[in-house]
């Protein structure tokens, strides 16, 4: 049978999801303790490869296994051995055409700035710290100049390996909480960097650095050279997956940042 799985994890600890041979990837450990409930070799598919440094809310994978567990079984045996920085949060039994990255229809991530003058210690893995005022509603406003199907050349990573850079953004939003900026930004797909590029434009723009419209000009040269620096992958979270509503997964916190939030 198949199964979806949702997790969380810290991605501080981690060089990035993927399995990698010299480095420590989420991927590998959740296959190594997928394993042992299943007593045969398990290998998972995730919905979004997150980087280095880069955390997940609610990441979804699937899997296919011979072995009889119950949804609760496969949660609580998967928890007994990972380890402390990921937890398997439900599983459940799709069919067996569900595949956790192409029957997405969407995904929403979101950054996290704590905006303070004095730096950050419970978590400095955790937010992109800056200290100086920022403007939630000037990068707000600026930001709904991204919203639509656009060419994003100019937030993607010069090693970006997507075939087209057209992507459709359906949704962003900058909010403040407190000293807690919240940047959520809902896609059809992203490109490499592109959230923590639009992050980077955003905070200059937050600033007074930039003028509001510099985010458009940015969208409209597709060209990377043209925007801003990259926001610290600290502050990155994969918050949701959107699937068919028929399919009954949890894969949509209402809040998606009640675990992450620092506060």
């Amino acid at each position: 049978m198949r199964i979806a799985l949702g997790l969380e994890y810290d991605g501080s600890a981690f060089s990035g999801w993927q399995s990698q041979a010299h480095a420590r990837g989420v991927q590998a450990s959740v296959e190594a303790a997928l394993s042992r409930v299943a007593n045969h070799p398990v290998k998972v598919t995730a919905a979004g490869r997150t980087d280095a440094g880069v955390h997940a809310v609610m990441q979804v994978v699937h899997f296919d296994s011979t072995s009889e567990r119950s949804e609760r079984g496969w949660v609580l045996g998967a928890n007994t051995n990972l380890p402390p920085q990921v937890s398997a949060l439900w599983a459940k039994v799709v069919p067996d055409a569900f595949h956790a990255r192409y029957s997405a229809f969407a995904r929403r991530y979101c950054y996290l700035i704590l905006n303070r003058m004095p730096r950050p210690a419970l978590a400095a893995h955790r937010v992109c710290w800056v200290r100086e005022p920022l403007d939630a509603e000037r990068m707000h406003e600026a930001a709904q100049a991204l919203i639509g199907e656009h060419d994003f050349s100019s937030f993607r990573a010069a090693e970006c390996q997507a075939r087209t850079p057209m992507r459709h953004l359906y949704e962003v939003t900058v909010v403040r909480r407190g000293d807690l900026l919240v940047l959520s930004v809902l896609a059809n797909a992203f490109l490499h960097h592109m959230v923590r590029n639009i992050a980077g434009v955003l905070i200059a723009i937050g600033t007074g650095e930039r003028p509001v419209s510099w985010a458009r000009e940015v969208l409209e040269a597709r060209d990377r050279t043209k925007g801003g620096v990259t926001a610290p992958a600290a502050g990155l979270y994969l918050a949701g997956v959107r699937y068919s509503p028929a399919l009954g997964l949890p894969s949509e916190p209402s809040d998606p940042l009640s675990v992450a939030c620092p506060a």
